[in-house]
Formats: structure tokens, C-alpha cells, sequence
């Protein structure tokens, strides 16, 4: 999504572990002119799974980004995911704290 500040990335990240895979979502700014440059990336995950519709279903414990807007007169960023391959639910943000978050390397 095209920002002030760069291009503000949702994305899905899978880690292996011992007990399965963990599905979560990241988070990244990319430069508007030069989108292979990183600005700032969360080192952590800024959305898993932790509600029961998000681990019953089709795949449990699975969570992914689908689609994200910005309403122009609030400044909330709506990030649309899919939950458990189930259902679509929604996240909500500050725009201006996700951008500052991004810049400043903090969550």
C-alpha cells in the first residue's frame, strides 16, 4: 500500500518448528522509488493467531493476510486475513503508528 512514508507491506511468514508450522504476519516499508529497499521491517510478528476461529477449521492455527485499506478520514488501517482457511476477519491500526513503529525499529 502506497504511504507518505514508502510502501507499507503486509506479508505471511511460515516457520518450522518441532510442534508444526506457525503461520503469522510481518510487517514492512519499502522505498517508493526503489521498493528493493528496506526502510524498516518488524522483527517479530505483528499478527497470529490467538481467537478460537483462528484455530478451528480448515487449517488450524493458520493465519494470512488478504487484503488491507485505509479509511482517508481516520488514518485506521483495516488489514483483512484469513483464519484457520475458515473465515476472513479484520485487524485494525493507526496508520501513523505503523509507519512511526516501521521507521523507529519498535512494535
Amino acid at each position: 500500500m502506497e504511504t507518505s512514508e514508502g510502501w507499507l507491506i503486509f506479508y505471511h511468514g511460515v516457520r518450522v518448528t518441532a510442534s508444526g508450522s506457525l503461520y503469522r504476519v510481518g510487517m514492512a516499508l519499502l522505498d517508493l522509488d526503489d521498493p528493493r529497499k528496506v526502510i524498516g521491517r518488524t522483527d517479530r510478528w505483528v499478527l497470529g493467531p490467538e481467537e478460537m476461529y483462528e484455530y478451528i477449521g480448515n487449517v488450524p492455527g493458520v493465519i494470512f493476510p488478504t487484503g488491507v485499506i485505509v479509511d482517508p478520514a481516520t488514518g485506521e488501517v483495516r488489514l483483512y486475513y484469513g483464519a484457520a482457511d475458515n473465515s476472513v476477519a479484520v485487524a485494525t491500526a493507526n496508520l501513523q503508528d505503523l509507519l512511526m513503529a516501521l521507521k523507529n525499529g519498535t512494535q
